[in-house]
């Protein structure tokens, strides 16, 4: 797939020097004729929880900030540095629901562009089956306005807002015999 525009045309000074000699350089780096520094747009990681119980129910949440404000989108944000996905689906599921994750799997990746304060992040989302206690004692917090629980047969893909999270919903809804409970063996702790 190719880039509609360069990954870092929002940077204009270089990070290390400020020089304003900071210029493309291929199509995913910019390069600093001033102090050498070639720079990537490396890919982020973001990690998102699926979430469904017994009924078939998803837990989803509704977007506090923009980007997408106001939209579903599943609980979950970017990896920090030095946390490996797993710590970090655990990390945003707490913070955003007060839930526990008691045991995870991985399921699948997009590839996202997420706008941010007029940067553009492009990022590797990195979706997870987490299984909880009980969803019903999900409570908004952080980013989340509001913990929305709903039948994965009743969800429309075009209420999430993010790319990324409308692509796995619209999946997630074509398959739902592949992760409804029901129908799967037990995650492993």
């Amino acid at each position: 797939m190719k880039l509609k525009e360069h990954p870092l045309a929002s940077f204009a000074y270089c990070p290390r020097c400020a020089a304003h000699d900071f210029t493309p350089s291929g199509e995913r780096a910019m390069h600093c004729e001033q102090c050498g520094l070639t720079y990537y747009a490396n890919v982020a990681s973001a990690v998102a929880c699926v979430i469904i119980d017994e009924q078939g129910r998803l837990l989803s949440v509704r977007r506090a900030h923009e980007p997408a404000q106001g939209t579903l989108d599943l609980p979950g944000g970017f990896v920090d540095p030095l946390e490996t996905v797993e710590e970090a689906v655990a990390r945003e599921l707490m913070e955003e629901t007060g839930l526990e994750a008691r045991a995870m799997r991985y399921l699948m990746s997009l590839p996202n562009v997420y706008p941010y304060s007029g940067v553009t992040v492009y990022t590797s989302d990195l979706f997870f089956l987490v299984e909880v206690d009980d969803l019903d004692k999900a409570v908004a917090r952080d980013d989340a306005a509001e913990v929305v629980i709903s039948l994965l047969s009743q969800l429309r893909a075009e209420d999430f807002g993010l790319s990324s999270i409308r692509q796995a919903i619209a999946y997630l809804i074509e398959h739902q015999d592949l992760i409804l409970p029901t129908r799967r063996a037990p995650l492993e702790p």
